[in-house]
């Protein structure tokens, strides 16, 4: 099974961000080929990505995410700004974080670290919190859309209250992922 962590948004965030796809969608002047959008209703924060895992190893992974999120007090965090991954052809534009993000990160860190204590592979790249808008198809499409990226630099979405992380299932099909909550952790 395909696993990963991560934190829930609220509804607030979830039409912010369908309301960007659309203005950005009608600015870019893009193919709809050129990129996918990702629906609002299947946006989350991914803290920690597992992969493909057996399924005897799910009681050891929601047994260290609850570990983990026991020993963090819940937080406020800001949902804000536009940016890119990728360079100059960007190939994933996303919103980012505002205030909170140092005790984000720390979440991120603290799981990437028993993660990897227990066996996993550690993560290569720095965290960087973020929710995916779009992922891009077309090189011409990313230059456009991380030019308009730049009018959204301060946009500001809300802000979501971190009190639980949940670890997903991730089933992959044409019409999209279908996510299956199998743990859910309150922060204290």
């Amino acid at each position: 099974m395909r696993v990963f962590i991560a934190i829930d948004i609220n509804d607030q965030i979830r039409n912010g961000i369908g309301n960007l796809q659309q203005k950005l969608s009608a600015e870019a002047d893009i193919k709809k080929s050129d990129v996918k959008w990702v629906r609002p209703e299947s946006i989350h924060l991914t803290l920690k990505f597992l992969g493909e895992i057996k399924d005897a190893q799910c009681v050891e992974v929601c047994n260290i995410t609850e570990e983990v999120v026991a020993n963090h007090k819940n937080f406020e965090l800001d949902i804000e700004s536009v940016g890119c991954f990728g360079g100059k052809s960007p190939r994933v534009l996303w919103v980012g974080m505002g205030a909170g993000s140092n005790q984000l990160r720390e979440l991120a860190k603290n799981l990437d670290e028993k993660f990897t204590s227990a066996g996993w592979p550690e993560e290569t790249r720095d965290f960087t919190g973020h929710l995916t808008v779009c992922r891009i198809r077309n090189s011409r499409a990313g230059v456009k859309l991380a030019k308009l990226a730049q009018n959204y630099e301060d946009a500001k979405l809300g802000d979501i209250s971190v009190d639980s992380i949940t670890v997903y299932q991730s089933q992959l099909k044409p019409a999209g992922a279908i996510y299956t909550v199998l743990g859910k952790y309150n922060l204290k």
